[in-house]
């Protein structure tokens, strides 16, 4: 298992690579033909995306499909400037080191270089490194006066595991890409590890619209206090389970003392996670799916978020908390948890797979004093005031400008 030392913790924004934003990027729109390539639309990305169309005079978006479909969200057809190409997508089974196996869907948009070729955008920003990203070196060779950014949506931990293959072809992608956009620190450390230069790697932290998250008041209900909430897939990946047997123990341990945990989310562990055996003290709420703008009620009626992921190369769910007021109980396998939580701060963090880690932080989190929560609750906010998606368009121009003022 990848260690993790105390260093890579309460980074700053210089510290991790990120720009401040300048007059210069604020006001210019830049005149070159941006397409960016990539397999769908999250909720979270759409405020981005409209802000870098604001700010480009011609930027278009090419996307792989409207929605994969082990994800709930409903498909965003607002971006006037996005088009669906024309594709084939399967599912396969990646099993992780970490001891978990789960089901990804794979596309191959078999029209990207036909589609390039035709709008001839000076600039390609392409996400993950398969064959969308094949298709758009193939193009930069094709067309030599372009530029290629590469996005790297990944970490140490959630890339554990690469087969020899996977990480030969990584190497010939992210060595003719001319920058690339890293989630964070650990995924700048893991494509550093494939020979690209360190000014040609830009940490672009995945942001959202937190205008409605703002709006969740500072003060909780009493019964709300500590009431923990989970937001995300069930799935193995996600550490629920582990967190479950965690939390049995801590009740049993704490008999006179009640623990809430309300549920955001659907998966293949849901009629489990509905069976497990909890003691009476112990209360779980499963709501299911919900929608994207519905979210920021939910953060309003609980106290604390938990994230005990196994491997997560962000976890923008981190980010919606913590605009929500929220102190996150996190696993430092997510990128969001490593960088942003200060534990005893704005949160609690741990190793999903040391169970004495993992308790240690629950009963933490668990005997906080009321005055110290509300603490938290505010320093929670503070930590991600700055992480907005024109703050997250800022580092894509910043990349921009650097590859259009580079030469062959």
């Amino acid at each position: 298992m990848l260690s993790l030392g105390t260093d890579t913790k309460s980074f700053s924004k210089e510290d991790c690579g990120l720009l401040e934003p300048s007059a210069e990027l604020n006001v210019e729109a830049l005149s070159a033909r941006i397409t960016w390539i990539t397999n769908f639309v999250a909720p979270y990305d759409v405020s981005m995306y409209q802000n870098l169309g604001d700010r480009l005079q011609d930027f278009r978006l090419l996307l792989s499909t409207g929605m994969e479909k082990c994800r709930t969200w409903t498909p965003n057809l607002s971006l006037s400037n996005a088009r669906i190409q024309r594709t084939l997508s399967w599912t396969y089974q990646s099993r992780h080191p970490n001891g978990f196996t789960e089901t990804l869907q794979s596309h191959f948009p078999y029209d990207t270089i036909p589609l390039l070729l035709k709008e001839k955008p000076k600039v390609v920003i392409s996400s993950e490194l398969g064959a969308r990203t094949v298709q758009a070196v193939i193009y930069r060779f094709l067309c030599p006066g372009t530029r290629l950014i590469i996005r790297a949506a990944v970490s140490e931990v959630s890339e554990e595991g690469r087969d020899r293959l996977r990480n030969w072809l990584r190497r010939v992608l992210l060595n003719h890409a001319d920058a690339v956009l890293v989630n964070g620190q650990s995924g700048a450390r893991y494509i550093r590890r494939f020979g690209v230069p360190l000014e040609k790697v830009f940490t672009v932290p995945y942001t959202t619209d937190m205008t409605a998250l703002r709006g969740v008041p500072l003060e909780r209900p009493l019964e709300a206090d500590l009431r923990l909430l989970y937001v995300g897939q069930l799935i193995r990946r996600k550490g629920v389970l582990p967190f479950f047997d965690i939390l049995r123990e801590w009740a049993l341990r704490h008999e006179t003392r009640t623990a809430n945990l309300w549920i955001v989310g659907t998966g293949d562990l849901r009629d489990g996670l509905g069976k497990y055996a909890l003691p009476s003290n112990v209360t779980v709420k499963f709501l299911g799916a919900v929608p994207y703008a519905n979210l920021p009620n939910v953060y309003a009626e609980c106290g604390l978020l938990v994230f005990p992921t196994l491997a997560d190369e962000r976890g923008v769910v981190v980010n919606e908390a913590m605009a929500a007021r929220l102190p996150v109980l996190g696993s430092l396998y997510s990128q969001a948890v490593e960088e942003l939580v200060r534990d005893g701060h704005n949160g609690w963090y741990f190793r999903p797979d040391s169970q004495g880690e993992m308790y240690s932080a629950l009963d933490r989190a668990l005997n906080t004093s009321d005055a110290k929560v509300l603490e938290m609750r505010s320093n929670a906010r503070k930590t991600v005031e700055y992480l907005t998606p024109a703050y997250e368009a800022d580092q894509v121009l910043g990349a921009v400008h650097f590859v259009l003022s580079q030469t062959d």
